[in-house]
């Protein structure tokens, strides 16, 4: 189940990022094999850029 600090970070991800929908599933579907925090893990399959990975992390600071 997700938490409401998920789901805005969803929101954040698709509505800010722009990222979409079926990378933030597959990351999410790698992240139950390898676990660890949905950036690093978009990050790491190429889904994010390292600029994107700062604002995400400036935003999680800041909510």
């Amino acid at each position: 189940m997700e938490t409401g600090k998920q789901k805005q970070l969803l929101q954040f991800l698709t509505t800010h990022l722009q990222v979409s929908h079926a990378s933030i599933s597959l990351a999410l579907k790698h992240r139950e094999q390898d676990p660890g925090p949905l950036p690093i893990v978009l990050w790491n399959y190429g889904f994010l850029t390292l600029d994107q990975l700062s604002q995400i992390y400036d935003w999680l600071e800041t909510s």
